[in-house]
């Protein structure tokens, strides 16, 4: 969302941005050579994210992901959260079932640039539910 991205820009003025669709935009971030795993510059290991209650979208539902799998839309996980793993499969299924997946479904079909394209890293937890006519 370009809001996002100005406040991103107000913290961090240097920061880069990728076109990631129509209205979403994708930080570039540099590779550390002495790390595998990239955290998010906006993130302070003493105070979180630098950006409050204003997160985009793929923060806010972390460990959890929007991916489309041959035109489906999916919610994976994270395997990179020790503490959402800790959970068992089904727990976290349940758990999106009841708390998250309607809500979920519908912002990705109001905003398909939150969509990403499948990685397998990431186990498949639910698929939207298709309506047939």
């Amino acid at each position: 969302m370009p809001e996002i991205r100005q406040k991103i820009q107000a913290v961090l003025p240097d920061a880069e941005f990728v076109s990631a669709g129509t209205e979403s935009y994708l930080f570039r971030i540099v590779p550390r050579p002495d790390q595998d795993f990239f955290p998010c510059p906006m993130l302070n290991p003493d105070s979180g994210c630098l950006l409050g209650e204003d997160k985009p979208f793929d923060c806010q539902i972390f460990p959890f992901r929007m991916m489309q799998i041959q035109n489906q839309t999916v919610i994976a996980v994270s395997p990179l959260c020790d503490a959402v793993m800790q959970y068992s499969m089904k727990a976290l299924l349940e758990f999106v079932k009841s708390e998250l997946a309607e809500t979920l479904f519908a912002y990705a079909d109001r905003h398909p640039d939150v969509v990403h394209v499948y990685d397998p890293f990431y186990p498949v937890l639910l698929w939207k539910p298709q309506k047939f006519l």
